[in-house]
């Protein structure tokens, strides 16, 4: 039985992304998505919450609800998969400084 891929390049393009994080996104466990660093959102949380001006990518649950967002930890990472910054859903929102991830190829099924 094959196991499904969500991404057929992710171990290519995040080459130093952590074997978990690679199971659980192929999974579809958590999701990735690319930060939009022209985002007004984006410059006030790199200024004002933490200093994330190496991440490019972060990651965090797909099935998280809402009542529990402050509970909800993002990982942000480098270009290459390393985690730069971990930041609390209690410090912050994804909202309107995400977009879908460029650069990864979602399988076709």
């Amino acid at each position: 039985m094959k196991c499904h891929l969500k991404y057929e390049n992710l171990e290519a393009e995040l080459t130093e992304l952590e074997d978990v994080l690679k199971n659980s996104l192929q999974n579809e466990v958590l999701t990735i998505k690319q930060l939009n660093k022209g985002s007004e959102k984006y410059n006030y949380v790199n200024e004002n919450v933490r200093n994330i001006e190496d991440a490019e990518y972060v990651i965090f649950s797909t099935y998280m609800n809402e009542n529990y967002h402050e509970s909800e930890q993002f990982l942000f990472l480098d270009k290459k998969g390393k985690i730069v910054a971990t930041i609390s859903g209690r410090e912050m929102d994804l909202y309107d400084m995400i977009k879908d991830c460029e650069n990864l190829v979602e399988t076709k099924f």
